[in-house]
């Protein structure tokens, strides 16, 4: 594969140690936003509100345009349109998804990349509701142990200062330390944080709607599952601070005193 700036003559000589340190993979959370949104009349005002409640967390935030059933964008010009307008809203647009061969051409014709395509359709935020009750099961099945030999799990021991990501890819995600403020966890499957989770905290990344949060003291900047996310300002006050669960009920995220 050739590197921007060296030709491939140049870049047939690395060895692929030094090719390790040259490119090595990484995840980083972004917004997706639907293409169809930025002709909404509602958008912008809704968008505004929510950077008015949060603007430390939109400010110069990644966002990639979702472009599932979308006609239009098939020129450079549109995507710069695209550009201007999330800029304005301290947002930078850096790329696509699900598009199709002609909208792909012109996105990189105005600098975007190309993402894989996302199993979930990304929605709006929404406040928060109590879950409902659930009705007992009829036999309840014996406990298990929470962590079983062999199964996907990842297990971190040490506190998570800020700045710090961690990813359990394909797995769930189990803390018995602290998440400090400005720390990034991520799991495909469910998180659990044995401690005060007090950064981001993004469950069923890979688009598992029955993902959940648990943490022994809810303090969180962000909370995501699945795509669907509230940033602190919008979780409920009389939670933070204690044992919660957090899951996604008919597409709201709610946050529950454990």
């Amino acid at each position: 594969m050739g590197l921007t700036g060296f030709d491939d003559s140049a870049a047939s000589g690395i060895d692929s140690r030094m090719a390790g340190n040259l490119v090595q993979g990484a995840v980083f959370t972004v917004m997706v936003v639907r293409a169809g949104l930025l002709h909404d009349p509602a958008f912008e005002t809704e968008l505004a509100e929510q950077i008015r409640r949060s603007p430390r967390f939109f400010l110069n935030a990644p966002v990639v345009l979702d472009l599932r059933e979308a006609s239009e964008f098939t020129t450079a010009a549109e995507f710069t349109e695209a550009k201007d307008l999330l800029r304005r809203y301290t947002l930078t647009l850096v790329g696509v998804q699900n598009a199709q061969p002609a909208q792909t051409e012109a996105a990189a014709s105005a600098g975007l990349a190309g993402f894989a395509p996302n199993s979930t359709h990304p929605r709006r935020a929404r406040p928060a509701d109590p879950l409902p009750p659930r009705a007992p099961p009829a036999a309840a099945p014996p406990p298990q142990p929470e962590l079983v030999a062999g199964a996907k799990t990842r297990l971190i021991t040490q506190p998570v200062r800020s700045g710090t990501q961690i990813y359990a890819r394909g797995a769930d995600l189990v803390i018995v330390a602290p998440v400090s403020p400005g720390a990034e966890i991520i799991a495909d499957g469910n998180i659990h944080v044995y401690g005060p989770l007090r950064g981001r905290a993004l469950a069923g990344a890979a688009g598992d709607v029955e993902a959940r949060i648990f943490c022994s003291r809810f303090e969180a900047e962000l909370v995501s599952i699945a795509g669907h996310y509230l940033v602190s300002e919008q979780m409920p006050p009389e939670q933070r601070g204690f044992p919660v669960q957090i899951a996604l009920v008919d597409d709201r995220l709610t946050i529950t005193r454990n």
